[in-house]
């Protein structure tokens, strides 16, 4: 069976894995322990409900899907900008690249989602 192409997945999925990677080069502290691990949850998490919308029974859950795919990539949002302002220690120019990706999807994701309200 061939598979359709989902360019949102796909790019959902790519983004996980390089905040994923970005996390990696995060200074071991207790204050960089919390944000890692919320970080990593919500990026995560956007993608994963997406891919559960697609295997949705109704319009309603598809759209309750995407609706918490949007929430979680705005928090994501959220984290990467604290690293911003306070990490030091990490590659700028992946985190620009992670913050206006994150706010792209964010767009993309809210915009599918109103189709749904």
């Amino acid at each position: 069976m061939e598979t359709k192409k989902n360019d949102l997945a796909d790019r959902l999925f790519e983004f996980a894995v390089r905040v994923i990677e970005f996390l990696k080069t995060m200074p071991y502290t207790p204050e960089n322990k919390i944000i890692r691990n919320q970080l990593a949850k919500c990026s995560t998490s956007s993608g994963a409900n997406y891919e559960e919308s697609q295997g949705g029974s109704s319009k309603a859950e598809f759209g309750n899907k995407v609706r918490i795919a949007a929430r979680e990539m705005r928090e994501s949002n959220y984290w990467l900008r604290i690293i911003k302002r306070t990490v030091n220690e990490v590659n700028n120019a992946e985190n620009i690249y992670l913050v206006k990706e994150s706010h792209e999807l964010l767009s993309i994701l809210g915009s599918i989602s109103q189709r749904f309200r």
